[in-house]
């Protein structure tokens, strides 16, 4: 039976597109999804440096109060230091401020306790522009090569002078809330792609059920097993059935006048012949009937063979007209022991199983009865018909039978193997033939796509090697 790759071929084009489809709109809909949450993240990281660097600010701007002067500067130095968050205490805690005069000849500059020994880069320094609050931020690189989100504001204290204001915090956190959002957004995205891809595989399956039955129909239908295609198939291929079946019945309708005229032909000349044939006869040996009853024998041979053309062509184009090989050639090997026994002829037959010629019956037995025939008048002892099926590279839709027919004669000259393929041609006189056959085996053969080649025996005679359409 053949199978349905085109069928197979299309699901699995609509299987890989859709999830292709999938695939890329989840992977687009991630990325987006993880950009959206990290700028969500950085604007959170970047409000609490403001507020901290608003903070420091303020702190620094506030004026000095004389009385209990030892006791405020204690509590405002504690107070700027940690700004509400103790790791601007710990040291290379990843948290950080500095204050930095900017006029004046003598540089102050105040840090928190985290920095150490250790500064941080300047923002206007790197090129950084700006922004609309007045602020500067970005990515930079601090102590012991921490990665850094930093914010940097000028400052004017109008007395106090000018300075430069810079808070900056572990980007870590931006990081590790970020690559946490990315873990559980791919493992839901896995999971969906994965329900996703379910759902796909289960509407390729069931949405292209009905093109698999007609594509096993019209398998049957070639196969001989079925003639029409039936059954209930939904309204959007229910069309495609029907035409279908439309077609098949027209293809029979037409090969069925076919066969009627060519009968009627056959009757409407063979008649006027046996007639013309008669009347010479009646003549005997006169010379002018004598050539009548000869083109009368040249003219029936030749409308035989015509017509005998057309009917076979008008088989060829049937559909589901298929036959098993193996009984026919067994068969007539047998026969043509019988018929060659006087000679001793052993006729051995190799047929591979469930091998089947796509066409009639009749057909198949006539050409290989030529051939077989012909192998038995030449051989010395021994006749051998092989049967293979092959595969083509059309693929298992069209497989291709082999009919092999050896005789241990005295073969043919590649000469000789041209000249027998002729209509009416015969090297030797004395065996019994019309020297029809070989041409009759190649005429029906082409009529079904098929050839027959000639060729050296391995057992020393002729070869003859018929290919047909097989299934």
């Amino acid at each position: 039976m053949p199978t349905n790759r085109h069928t197979t071929s299309l699901a699995t084009r609509l299987f890989l597109s859709a999830t292709a489809w999938v695939v890329l709109i989840l992977l687009i809909t991630g990325i987006v999804l993880s950009s959206v949450y990290k700028r969500s993240v950085e604007r959170a990281f970047d409000r609490r440096l403001n507020f901290y660097l608003r903070t420091l600010i303020a702190e620094a701007a506030q004026p000095e109060d004389p009385g209990d002067k030892n006791d405020k500067d204690k509590s405002a130095d504690r107070s700027v230091q940690s700004l509400g968050e103790p790791l601007f205490e710990l040291p290379l805690s990843g948290w950080y401020w500095r204050m930095a005069r900017v006029d004046g000849d003598k540089p102050e500059v105040r840090a928190s306790r985290s920095l150490w020994d250790a500064t941080l880069p300047k923002l206007e320094d790197m090129g950084i522009e700006l922004d609309q609050s007045g602020v500067r931020l970005a990515y930079v690189t601090g102590p012991d090569d921490q990665h850094l989100r930093m914010v940097e504001r000028p400052v004017d204290l109008g007395t106090e002078g000018k300075y430069l204001a810079s808070v900056a915090g572990d980007a870590t956190e931006i990081d590790d809330e970020t690559w946490a959002f990315n873990t559980y957004l791919a493992a839901t995205f896995a999971a969906l792609t994965v329900g996703l891809l379910l759902t796909t595989i289960f509407q390729v399956r069931f949405g292209l059920a009905p093109l698999k039955r007609i594509s096993n129909s019209l398998a049957a239908i070639r196969s001989g097993d079925a003639e029409r295609l039936e059954g209930e198939f939904p309204e959007e291929i229910a069309p495609l059935a029907r035409e279908t079946n439309a077609l098949l019945d027209a293809n029979r309708a037409i090969v069925e006048r076919s066969r009627t005229h060519v009968g009627n032909l056959a009757h409407a000349i063979k008649t006027p012949l046996s007639v013309i044939v008669n009347e010479a006869g009646t003549h005997g040996l006169d010379p002018f009937a004598m050539k009548i009853l000869e083109q009368a024998d040249i003219m029936r041979d030749q409308v035989a063979h015509h017509l005998e053309r057309a009917r076979i062509a008008a088989r060829a184009q049937t559909i589901g007209t298929v036959t098993e090989v193996k009984p026919v050639i067994e068969a007539l090997g047998r026969t043509m022991e019988k018929i060659h026994r006087d000679r001793d002829i052993l006729i051995d037959v190799e047929a591979a199983p469930g091998a089947k010629f796509r066409g009639e019956r009749q057909d198949l037995e006539e050409m290989t009865g030529n051939l077989v025939d012909n192998a038995c008048k030449w051989a010395a002892q021994k006749v051998f018909i092989e049967v293979l099926l092959e595969l083509t590279p059309g693929g298992p839709l069209d497989p291709t039978l082999r009919i092999i027919v050896d005789d241990d004669g005295p073969g043919l000259s590649p000469a000789e193997r041209v000249q027998v393929a002729g209509r009416g041609q015969r090297l030797d006189e004395t065996k019994p033939g019309s020297g029809l056959g070989l041409s009759i085996v190649t005429d029906l053969a082409a009529l079904y796509g098929g050839s027959l080649k000639l060729g050296a025996a391995p057992i020393g005679g002729l070869r003859a090697e018929l290919v047909l359409p097989g299934v």
